[in-house]
């Protein structure tokens, strides 16, 4: 049976904390230079390092499974001076079929952090662009992560691993598009300039939101901020005012006490004429009284509820994951069948040319007693002759592909190997 000899040596976010991490980390640079010393070594045939802020890892085709993975965990701790028996606790390893079952899951982000994100597609096509560049990639590991894309896709399309929000600020915006369907024609108001309420700010943004007010304690900051998401600032008094401008309030100042009350809501639905509003309130302690959710047409969400809905999300997601599952074990099976159809590929050379070998012998034996022929009529023998020798051993060798992958696939190796006489 063909083996594929592929391995993996890694850590990850799982196994290894941070502050290792980032001492294990490969630049692109140190990256060229690693793949180079790699392939110096004679254990090791293909290379392929994949380094993120979560991930560091190296694939590679190996004569040897149990001496190559000691080979690329010695070469790790070797290139950034840390003793073994420091790191080999945090490594894992995996062997053939593991590592191509890794790999597609660590592809279609199922090995994340956060199960479904992005990110982590792009890092792996980029590190294989590199390798390829390299040159430290052959059939096999080109074959791998070619599939591993192939699956990462398939995965996306099939399932809904990527399609709930699992953060606070995307939850902040799939709640506001389910009260406002479109985001287009509504304004945004941020109240304090956290972190969490500027990204949920750009996600509404990005789904078409076109103005933003920004008020904080800070005008400087305001001003900075509303630039950035091309909006305008307000001193921070000035929102209570302007508050009714708003469809959708986005609240995260470290104030003590609550800055929006019912009171105030109330007076700026009025002068809406009562069309809806939408209050995030990502602060903690909270900014907004909870009465206000008692308002007709107004929403209000703290970051409790947000986490709820990231939490019922995530659960979502991992149900996602399993059905990606299925798809990675079907996909992982179909990858090891074209390994194990390699086994034939030497056979089906060595026979069609010894077909070969047979035609040429007869057509010189025919062309000498044939004198008279044109070279046309040479051409059109030789044609003929090879297009019998093409269909004669077309279905043996699809025949042969399929069977290799089966149990009794050795069995039809040898007896054709013996019926031949290719081992003469």
């Amino acid at each position: 049976m063909a083996e594929s000899n592929l391995v993996i040596v890694g850590v990850n976010h799982k196994t290894t904390p941070v502050e290792l991490r980032e001492k294990l980390a490969f630049t692109k640079g140190s990256i060229e230079e690693s793949s180079e010393k790699l392939g110096s070594f004679p254990e090791i045939d293909e290379n392929l390092i994949i380094s993120t802020c979560n991930r560091v890892e190296i694939y590679a085709r190996v004569n040897d499974v149990d001496k190559g993975i000691d080979r690329l965990k010695k070469f790790i701790c070797d290139y950034h001076l840390i003793p073994y028996n420091l790191l080999d606790k945090h490594f894992y390893a995996f062997r053939e079929e593991e590592t191509v079952q890794h790999l597609f899951r660590v592809s279609a982000s199922l090995d994340s952090m956060v199960v479904g994100e992005s990110q982590i597609l792009g890092q792996v096509k980029d590190a294989y662009s590199l390798a390829k560049s390299l040159q430290t990639t052959g059939l096999i590991l080109n074959q791998l992560f070619e599939k591993a894309f192939k699956v990462a896709k398939k995965i996306r399309e099939e399932t809904g691993i990527a399609e709930s929000a699992v953060s606070i600020s995307s939850a902040a915006v799939e709640l506001a598009r389910k009260i406002f369907e479109d985001l287009e024609s509504h304004t945004v108001m941020l109240v304090g300039t956290g972190e969490m309420a500027e990204l949920a700010a750009k996600h509404l943004i990005s789904y078409g939101v076109k103005t933003v007010y920004v008020a904080s304690r800070t005008y400087e900051r305001a001003t900075t901020l509303a630039k950035t998401l091309n909006g305008s600032a307000l001193d921070f008094e000035q929102f209570k005012t302007e508050l009714h401008k708003a469809d959708i309030v986005i609240s995260s100042t470290a104030a003590p006490k609550f800055i929006i009350n019912k009171e105030i809501v109330q007076a700026a639905i009025h002068q809406r004429n009562n069309r809806p509003m939408f209050f995030i309130d990502i602060a903690v302690p909270r900014d907004i009284e909870p009465e206000v959710n008692d308002l007709e047409n107004v929403y209000l969400y703290d970051i409790d509820d947000l986490q709820s809905v990231v939490n019922a999300n995530l659960q979502e997601r991992e149900k996602e994951a399993e059905v990606a599952m299925d798809i990675i074990r079907t996909e992982v099976s179909k990858f090891n069948n074209w390994v194990e159809s390699l086994d034939a590929i030497p056979t089906i050379v060595e026979l069609r040319k010894r077909a070969e070998t047979v035609r040429m012998q007869e057509i010189e034996k025919t062309l000498k007693k044939m004198t008279h022929l044109s070279d046309e009529d040479k051409n059109n023998l030789h044609q003929m002759t090879s297009s019998i020798i093409n269909k004669i051993l077309h279905k043996p060798t699809v025949n042969l592909k399929k069977k290799i992958q089966t149990s009794e696939g050795q069995t039809y190796l040898k007896a054709i190997r013996d019926l031949f006489h290719l081992d003469d």
